[in-house]
């Protein structure tokens, strides 16, 4: 008797007990808290180092599915990449870790094609293709992904450099997108002698998929590879990227990744999350509203101009760059005799303060730079009000 006692007390306090677990389990841990990390509002952009951008539900949504199946991610690859190349008018495409890791593995594939002794022989370069073209203007910190592969960075400048360069031993030409101003060889011209000289070429266009017609505006142009970023206006993954081009290629640099074991670019692993991920962000970004969008941007910059200009001295200008980021950039300046404070320390000021906001590393010692693509709602209006406080403070 007293063991069924015991028993029915013990599942009449079952509901009472599932009721608080689930309660326990519906509320998600202040993660950060505990770790000791302090997120911010996002004024500056999809930077890497800030963590780019944020994932919708329904991207996370897929991700989740994606967790909880084994499939053969081979296969997955193919499907996803035939998925995407349909979307964005490509030869072919894949999912690769980020726009540096397709790089890395786009101009891995283009020394060895599929040849699997080259492929095992990397990044050792004797015997292979080993030399990429560039244009001097368009070195930066990222070609560190195609100099992984072993190769050589030959720099020219005008059209007849590379008439006198190209040769059997060129692998690749690499061609900066947002550095096309700066060059001179422009896009086009950079295709046209790729194709006279029958070497693949290259186009970093990572941060450059708005407006949206440019994320099938350089495969049309005729580059053989293109690369652009997941985690940055797409809103996929940040460990995400796109490679499209030609089939062969896209074919040689999937087999110098991950899943292939010895392969130079088998760190750069990419899990059907990712690639899930990836592609359902895709598919939501070329579904949604631009104009609209663009329109709330200029709302946000309006809203954060007129609460700043409340304050005495200061000016306003808005830039948008032609090619990366092509969002709008608010850059505000003052008198700094009359508002004791420079961008840089309202920028540390803002960052300290509460709640704690982010704006662009380019504000100088001149010029506080905002921008507002990565705000979510409400927060334009905390912005506003933070900035126009702090400038307030050190009016004199």
């Amino acid at each position: 008797m007293s063991s069924r006692r015991n028993f029915i007390g013990a599942t009449a306090a079952l509901p009472l007990i599932a009721t608080k677990a689930s309660a326990a389990k519906l509320k998600t841990p202040d993660y950060f808290k505990d770790l000791g990390i302090r997120p911010f509002i996002n004024a500056a952009g999809t930077y890497t180092m800030l963590t780019a951008s944020l994932m919708s539900q329904e991207t996370m949504d897929a991700m989740e599915y994606a967790s909880k199946h084994f499939v053969h991610l081979t296969k997955l690859q193919d499907a996803v990449g035939a998925r995407i190349a349909n979307l964005l008018g490509a030869e072919a495409a894949m999912v690769s870790s980020g726009a540096a890791g397709a790089m890395m593995v786009g101009t891995a594939g283009c020394i060895t094609g599929t040849d699997n002794k080259a492929i095992l022989q990397l990044p050792d370069v004797t015997g292979l293709k080993s030399e990429v073209l560039v244009q001097k203007s368009h070195r930066y910190g990222y070609d560190h992904a195609v100099r992984a592969c072993g190769v050589k960075m030959v720099e020219i400048e005008t059209e007849e450099d590379f008439h006198q360069k190209a040769g059997p031993q060129t692998a690749m030409a690499l061609f900066f997108n947002d550095n096309e101003p700066k060059g001179k060889i422009d896009a086009k011209g950079w295709v046209r002698l790729g194709k006279q000289h029958k070497v693949p070429t290259f186009n970093d266009a990572s941060a450059d998929a708005l407006p949206v017609e440019r994320l099938s505006l350089y495969n049309k142009m005729g580059f053989d590879l293109v690369t652009f970023s997941g985690g940055k206006c797409i809103c996929a993954p940040q460990s995400s990227g796109i490679l499209m081009g030609r089939k062969d290629l896209i074919e040689a640099a999937r087999l110098n990744t991950s899943p292939y074991s010895d392969t130079v670019g088998r760190g750069l692993k990419v899990n059907k999350e990712e690639m899930l991920g990836l592609l359902v962000a895709l598919e939501n970004y070329l579904k949604r509203d631009h104009a609209a969008e663009a329109r709330e941007w200029d709302r946000r910059v309006d809203l954060i101009t007129k609460a700043a200009k409340k304050m005495p001295s200061v000016t306003s200008k808005v830039d948008v760059p032609e090619i990366a980021n092509h969002t709008p950039h608010l850059k505000l300046s003052w008198d700094q005799s009359k508002i004791k404070i420079s961008p840089l320390d309202v920028k540390k000021q803002l960052l300290e303060g509460e709640p704690s906001i982010e704006v662009t590393p380019s504000t100088n010692k001149e010029e506080l730079v905002v921008t507002v693509w990565m705000l979510k709602p409400g927060e334009a209006e905390i912005v506003a009000r933070r900035i126009a406080e702090v400038l307030k403070a050190a009016t004199a």
